[in-house]
């Protein structure tokens, strides 16, 4: 397969199971709006008024309620069109807000978690994604003075999800699994439970949205290597501005984004267009560190036994002989919400 395929959607994702076909998801990679988070306050505003009464009458637990109850319309839609194998992986953080003069945590994390299992699903294990900042005013609370000195909140939570274990049995579906393999260097450092990655800033613009949240490349890439195989469809219900769609391209997978602002059209579709050169970086640095991790292995005298012939270097394991790191080749337009990439490998 040279070819994927990548649909925007521009409509509430609450509606979305009228845009897609059931059965046709293999995984689900997405971070929504947080609740209780002043940015997006706005945005829930719309979904539901009565948010932004229960904020004004300083109801602070019924406000993040009544959010994630917008946040579940979206999730019920999702179940619709997933396989019954289908993975979820959800990053979302956890909030902290001052209401009627108390600073407190509103555990979005937890309650993500109550949903899909009372739908349920099993909780596979998650992963901590440790945001390190170096702002100055990053604590919290009374300085240092106790009582009252807050620890930071410089973690978010990726939470997984699944119903039913995924069995390959097609020749074609076997053949994708093997060339999607990762580096053993990798499953080294994606396999462990806290990642350590700097995170896009988070900002109003004055741009075609009027908000930017977007999680760094790297989040999605790893979650779509790990949890799909070349030629899967992955949803995004939450697009945003695209970068799971960026990671589908990169690892040859196929996409549907969903965005309820449709003036964020042309950010998209121009970001897809013009990440060749970001995937090509992105990609050549995985090689890269491959190659340096067998030179280590040389170093301390451990045997390197097997080739991939298709990048023509040597591997750790039989697992990886069959690699391959797509090469992207052109894009085509389908039409205004479609377009298509070309692969020469």
């Amino acid at each position: 397969m040279n070819v994927s395929s990548h649909k925007i959607i521009f409509s509430d994702a609450r509606k979305l199971a009228k845009k897609i076909d059931k059965d046709s998801i293999n995984l689900i990679v997405t971070s929504p709006p947080y609740p209780m988070i002043e940015m997006w306050d706005e945005l829930f505003h719309k979904l539901n008024p009565k948010i932004t009464k229960t904020l004004i009458d300083e109801q602070p637990d019924v406000a993040f309620e009544l959010m994630h109850k917008e946040l579940d319309k979206v999730y019920d839609q999702c179940l619709q069109v997933i396989k019954n194998d289908a993975i979820i992986c959800i990053n979302i953080g956890d909030a902290t807000r001052t209401i009627n003069g108390l600073f407190r945590l509103f555990t979005n994390g937890a309650r993500t978690v109550q949903y899909f299992l009372n739908k349920g699903f099993t909780q596979l294990p998650s992963i901590i994604w440790h945001k390190p900042t170096n702002s100055p005013n990053k604590f919290m609370g009374s300085g240092m003075l106790p009582v009252g000195a807050y620890t930071t909140l410089e973690h978010e939570h990726i939470l997984v999800f699944r119903k039913n274990k995924r069995i390959f049995q097609s020749d074609e579906d076997i053949k994708n699994r093997r060339s999607s393999a990762f580096f053993q260097y990798e499953r080294n450092l994606w396999c462990q439970d806290i990642w350590k990655i700097i995170g896009n800033r988070q900002k109003n613009t004055n741009a075609s949205r009027g908000r930017s949240a977007a999680y760094p490349l790297e989040i999605p890439y790893r979650l779509i290597a790990l949890n799909s195989i070349e030629g899967d469809v992955i949803l995004d219900p939450f697009g945003g501005t695209g970068t799971t769609t960026i990671a589908c391209v990169a690892l040859k997978r196929n996409s549907f984004l969903v965005e309820i602002e449709r003036n964020f059209k042309n950010d998209i579709i121009n970001r897809i267009k013009s990440s060749f050169a970001e995937i090509k970086e992105f990609n050549d640095r995985r090689l890269l560190k491959a190659m340096e991790h067998i030179e280590k292995r040389k170093s301390n005298n451990k045997s390197i036994k097997y080739l991939n012939e298709v990048l023509n270097i040597p591997v750790v394991t039989r697992q990886e002989q069959n690699l391959t790191i797509p090469i992207l080749s052109d894009v085509v337009n389908i039409n205004d919400h479609e377009i298509s990439i070309i692969y020469q490998r």
